[in-house]
């Protein structure tokens, strides 16, 4: 098992048991003597040029996952005390104590920004300046970051449950449940709006389109089909935001496969073999996948054939690839952004941050990519 797991998820055990546990002692890759070690980094020669534009702090994420927001040349990040803050090409525009834990968030739009709280509390705020709008509740702890849709606000809750609010006035306007199964991951991807419809991915490897009007499920995917004799063995969660180019949509489970479907109807395209709790990302040619050992693979965007791998950050518990400019970029568990070839995979970039575990999913900007560490720094890095 993935070992980013441990710190950005826990198993959600059968509530009898009453509580959750982290991942590394289920890991076959943790570090243990005499067992397999994390790749160390060797030097490169850089073909491409990046630059840290600017950087900041918001505050450590603790616990929890915390993703920053772009819109335009606006970044909006919050660290776990609740220091909500929004930046302009670096420049801070406001900051706003929220008073609380944040457990989720950023979500942004030209006009809000939406966090989530340990005690499912949805609090809105106005883009402009940081003034409180609503707040509203979920079913439970809100760990990913609340999307703003047209004319709504779509959460997902620790529960599994996926919610729409009104944007106006967060009135609760639908709720969202799939059956459970005994043994989850537990996830911190936000869900995905496109065409009016809501994506997310649910333990059991299933990836489902509901309607952004009602919550009404309008189609279902099977990512992976859960195998083996143990509930340990059968997780096959799909813990990472699915991604859209044209009429596909492609997600990845744990302990499961890597999948498109068409977007309308939810028809399988190609499926194949692949574990990755992290993600993947997809262009005009190719899929990429971070795969559960730390590699990343570029998969043929119609068939899913095979058309690099690179296996030189093994075990460095990377996050979901970000396609931008050419380069495929990760981030690792030593706080490394590393920027591949597109064509090839091979080595053309690195930047080192604070240190820290990047465990929040890497942000396109206007110029390259916004990261932030888990111990809240905020790097804007530039590509050319």
């Amino acid at each position: 098992m993935n070992r980013a797991l441990a710190r950005a998820a826990c198993v959600a055990l059968l509530p009898l048991l009453g509580a959750c546990s982290t991942l590394d002692s289920l890991n076959p890759f943790a570090s243990k003597p005499g067992g397999p070690k994390m790749a160390e980094l060797k030097a490169i020669t850089a073909s491409a040029d990046t630059r840290v534009v600017w950087r900041d702090s918001v505050g450590k994420a603790g616990d929890y996952v915390l993703v920053p927001a772009v819109v335009g040349s606006s970044v909006y990040a919050v660290g776990r005390d609740g220091a909500l803050t929004r930046f302009d090409n670096g420049r801070q525009v406001w900051r706003v104590k929220i008073g609380q834990t944040v457990s989720g968030g950023v979500g942004a739009s030209e006009r809000m920004v939406v966090v989530g709280t340990p005690k499912g509390e949805i609090l809105a705020f106005n883009a402009a300046d940081g003034a409180a709008l609503w707040t509203s509740r979920a079913t439970s702890e809100v760990l990913s970051p609340p999307v703003i849709a047209e004319d709504a606000v779509v959460v997902r809750s620790g529960d599994n449950r996926l919610a729409a609010f009104e944007l106006a006035d967060g009135k609760r306007r639908w709720v969202y449940q799939r059956p459970s199964t005994p043994l989850s991951v537990r996830v911190t991807a936000a869900p995905l709006v496109a065409d009016r419809f809501v994506f997310a991915g649910f333990p059991g490897g299933k990836l489902v389109a509901v309607s952004l009007g009602n919550g009404a499920p309008m189609w279902e995917g099977a990512v992976a089909v859960p195998k083996g004799v143990t509930e340990l063995d059968r997780v096959a969660d799909i813990t990472s935001v699915p991604v859209i180019d044209g009429r596909e949509i492609c997600a990845v489970a744990f302990q499961g496969r890597v999948a498109c479907f068409d977007l309308g109807n939810g028809s399988l395209v190609w499926a194949r073999e692949l574990s990755s709790a992290a993600g993947l990302a997809i262009d005009s040619r190719y899929v990429y996948v971070s795969d559960d050992k730390g590699a990343v693979h570029a998969l043929d965007r119609n068939s899913g054939a095979s058309i690099w791998k690179q296996d030189r950050l093994f075990l460095r518990r990377l996050t979901a690839p970000l396609a931008r400019r050419g380069l495929i970029v990760v981030a690792d568990v030593q706080g490394v952004v590393h920027f591949l070839n597109r064509e090839d995979g091979a080595f053309a970039a690195r930047q080192t941050t604070d240190g820290s575990p990047v465990l929040a999913p890497l942000q396109a900007n206007t110029d390259g990519v916004v990261v932030q560490t888990s111990n809240g720094s905020i790097y804007a890095i530039e590509m050319q």
